[in-house]
Order: structure tokens, then sequence, then C-alpha cells
């Protein structure tokens, strides 16, 4: 009996724990809106924390994390460290995620509201 899916082999167990990794790092929705603010280009910390209404603090803490997990990088320019996406395939999974969300809203995504997950 099949399932209807193709006969594909499953993931290795290394592969589903980076997975698991990545997505629980992108479960906080402060990181989300920042990987989704750099999808749009580069930008400062500070210029971020204005974007994504966080404190600086707070945002530094979140860009560090996302760059030690290897989805942002970061350059200088003069006195000003510029933080960019170095993983792309994770900037078009976020912006598919959050345009299926939007779209089945029926307009701009409802904060906390995930349909079909009880939220």
């Amino acid at each position: 009996m099949t399932s209807g899916v193709e006969d594909v082999a499953d993931p290795s167990a290394e592969v589903l724990t980076e997975a698991a990794a990545t997505f629980g790092l992108l479960a906080s929705p402060a990181r989300l809106h920042i990987v989704w603010a750099l999808a749009d280009g580069e930008c400062d910390v500070s210029g971020l924390a204005e974007r994504v209404g966080g404190a600086l603090p707070a945002v530094s803490q979140h860009l560090a994390k996302l760059k030690l997990a290897g989805l942002v990088r970061s350059r200088r320019e003069g006195r000003r460290v510029v933080y960019l996406v170095d993983d792309p395939d994770v900037v078009s999974m976020v912006r598919w995620l959050v345009g299926q969300l939007t779209d089945r809203a029926g307009g701009p995504a409802v904060p906390g509201h995930v349909r079909g997950l009880g939220a």
C-alpha cells in the first residue's frame, strides 16, 4: 500500500538535527522578522532595530545567534557593521511560508495566529 508520497529515502539524523536547529532559530518572531528584513537587503543593527521594533541590545543578540548558525553574516563598513543574509534558501523558505500564511488570512498576516494549528 502506498501513501501517495514519492519513494524518497528518509533524511539522515544529522540533516534532521540541522533542520530542527534552523527551525528553532526561526521560531522566534523577532529573529524571523530580522531575516525577513534582511531579505530586502543589508542593514546595520540600528536600522534593523528600528524596522523590527526591537531594542538595540536584543536585536544584537538575535543577530549574534543567527550569525553563529550561519544564517546571516556581517561586514565592516568603516565604523558600521552591516548584516546580510548568508543563506538564500532560508530566505526563500521564510518568504514562501509568510506568503502562504498571508494569503490564507486574506491579507496582512495576523500576529499570533497560524491556521490549522489551533493557535
